[in-house]
C-alpha cells in the first residue's frame, strides 16, 4: 500500500497534527475534571466537550486517509470535505474557547490549573485550525476548487454553525406559551437544514443530479432565509425576555439567542447579495 509522508510534512499536515495533539489534550483534561458542580449551563459543557471530540475524530480520520492515499477513493468532494471541515473546526474551537472559561473554568471546580491549561489548549487548537484555512486560502487560484472554497460556500459553514450555537442555548423552558418564539425555533431549524443539506449535496458530487440550476436554487434559498431571520430577530427578543429574571442562566441564553439570530441574519444577508452577484451580474456579463 503507498503511503503519502508529504501529507504530514508539508504546512497544513503540520497544522493538522497540532490540532489533533492539542483537541485531544483540551478534551482529556476537561474529561477529567468534569463539569464541575452546581453548574447549570450542562448543554455548553456538552457542546465544549463534542467540539474537542468531533475535531479529534475527524482530523485523525483526515490524516490516515491521505496518509494512505484513499481520499482519492472516497466518492465525494475531498477538497469540498476538507475546507468545510477545516472552516467548522475553525469556528467550533472559537466557540468552545470563549464558552468554556466563562462558564466553567474555576467555577465550581477544585483544581484551576486543568481547565486553564484546557482553555490554553483549546485556543491553540483554533489557531491551527485557523492556519490552516489561510493556508489553503492562500493556494495559487487554479489549486481553489469547489463550492466550499469560495466566498458563499464559507458563509454555508458559519450559516450552519451559528444555527448550532443558536440550538446549544435553546431551552424548552423558553418556548412554553409563546407561539412566536416557536416560530423562531421552526425558522432556525428550516434554515439550518436548507444550508446543510447545501454543504452535504456539495461534498457529496450530487448537484449534477438537480432538474434546475443550483445557483438560482442557493439563490432563492439564501433570499428566504434572510427574511426569515429578519422576523425571527425582531420575535425572538419581543417574546423571549418576558418574565425572565436579570441575571440568571435563562437570560443569558436567551441573549445569546438574540445576538446569533442577529448574525446569522447578517450573514444571510451578506450571503444572498454574493448569490444574486454570482448568478444575475455573471450572466449579465
Amino acid at each position: 500500500m503507498k503511503v503519502s509522508v508529504r501529507s504530514l510534512t508539508d504546512p497544513v499536515g503540520l497544522l493538522r497534527l497540532a490540532a489533533l495533539v492539542l483537541s485531544c489534550l483540551a478534551f482529556g483534561l476537561v474529561a477529567s475534571v468534569g463539569a464541575g458542580a452546581g453548574t447549570p449551563a450542562s448543554s455548553y459543557w456538552a457542546w465544549c466537550m463534542f467540539t474537542w471530540c468531533f475535531c479529534c475524530f475527524f482530523t485523525l480520520l483526515i490524516l490516515i486517509l491521505e496518509f494512505t492515499e484513499l481520499s482519492g477513493k472516497v466518492p465525494m468532494s475531498w477538497e469540498d470535505f476538507t475546507t468545510a471541515f477545516a472552516m467548522l473546526a475553525t469556528l467550533m474551537c472559537l466557540a468552545a474557547s470563549v464558552i468554556y472559561p466563562v462558564f466553567f473554568t474555576c467555577s465550581g471546580v477544585a483544581a484551576c490549573p486543568r481547565p486553564i491549561c484546557a482553555t490554553v489548549a483549546s485556543w491553540l487548537c483554533f489557531l491551527a485550525y485557523g492556519g490552516e484555512v489561510v493556508v489553503t486560502r492562500l493556494r495559487p487560484r487554479g489549486q481553489i476548487s469547489g463550492f466550499l472554497s469560495t466566498v458563499s460556500g464559507l458563509l454555508k459553514i458559519l450559516e450552519t454553525f451559528v444555527a448550532c450555537i443558536i440550538f446549544t442555548s435553546l431551552d424548552s423552558a423558553m418556548l412554553s406559551g409563546f407561539p412566536g418564539l416557536q416560530w423562531c425555533v421552526s425558522v432556525y431549524c428550516l434554515c439550518f437544514i436548507c444550508a446543510l443539506l447545501i454543504i452535504l449535496l456539495t461534498i457529496g458530487r450530487l448537484l449534477s443530479y438537480f432538474p434546475v440550476s443550483f445557483e438560482r436554487l442557493v439563490t432563492v434559498t439564501n433570499v428566504l432565509s434572510a427574511t426569515m431571520y429578519l422576523t425571527a430577530m425582531v420575535i425572538w427578543p419581543v417574546y423571549g425576555f418576558r418574565g425572565v429574571r436579570r441575571p440568571s442562566p435563562t437570560w443569558d441564553k436567551v441573549l445569546v439567542v438574540t445576538f446569533m439570530s442577529i448574525f446569522n441574519f447578517v450573514v444571510y444577508t451578506v450571503d444572498s447579495i454574493f448569490s444574486i452577484r454570482m448568478v444575475f451580474w455573471s450572466q449579465a456579463s
